[in-house]
């Protein structure tokens, strides 16, 4: 019985530590542009090692072949559409204009296997609550759409208000979950004594009562305590 368990448990951090690395090497595409394709192959994945490690007839050798063969034709597949053009079409899909000049393009709707209800769904998700305040609709490869409004909707940018130009700068974080950011002390170049300073002025007492901070050059502070 004790034997069952070590191997489980030895198989269970293998695979977990395999689709780790596995996650890493095919990048971050494969989370925030998740084709079906993607999807489909991440299940197939997680089953292929679910299976390898719940299944007693099969050992610790063969979780990690089918992880490496499997996440290596993904690879594959990832390194052929970036390389060559012409096989992004066949491999990833291509986008399609489902709402055009202000019409639906039911065709498309139906090429794509998209109903009426799901596209609404599918606007609502990007602000929009009526078809009528769409000029152009795209469906993208990973299901999503994007939209341009039509002209008079559309939202003004700072170049339309004549706004000037000024410079923009990411905002750092310095404290989370009651812990310093070392990271983004640096970045500032300011010290841990400075925060703490700042905190104590504010009438806080240290980092740890602090849900969250950020610093950003010409608008300062922004912090919640718990």
């Amino acid at each position: 019985m004790n034997t069952n368990f070590f191997h489980l448990t030895l198989e269970l951090f293998v695979g977990f530590f395999a689709l780790l690395v596995m996650t890493k090497v095919l990048g971050k595409s494969q989370i925030t542009q998740l084709t079906p394709f993607d999807f489909i192959s991440a299940l197939v994945l997680g089953e292929l090692v679910g299976n390898a490690i719940y299944d007693k007839d099969i050992g610790l050798h063969y979780v990690l072949y089918a992880v490496v063969v499997w996440g290596t034709l993904i690879y594959t597949i990832e390194m052929i559409t970036q390389k060559m053009r012409k096989s992004r079409p066949w491999l990833e899909g291509t986008p399609s204009i489902i709402i055009s000049q202000g019409k639906i393009q039911y065709e498309e709707l139906k090429k794509n296997k998209l109903d009426l209800d799901q596209l609404l769904h599918l606007l609502r998700d990007k602000g929009v609550f009526s078809v009528r305040e769409v000029e152009y609709g795209i469906l993208e490869t990973n299901g999503a759409v994007n939209v341009m409004r039509k002209q008079p909707l559309d939202y003004p940018v700072n170049r339309d208000l004549q706004i000037p130009a000024q410079d923009v700068y990411l905002p750092v974080l310095l404290i989370l979950d009651g812990e310093v950011i070392e990271e983004g002390l640096a970045k500032i170049n300011k010290e841990r004594s400075w925060l703490i300073d700042e905190l104590l002025n504010r009438g806080i007492e240290g980092p740890s009562a602090v849900l969250f901070a950020e610093w950003q050059n010409g608008e300062g502070f922004e912090i919640q305590t718990y």
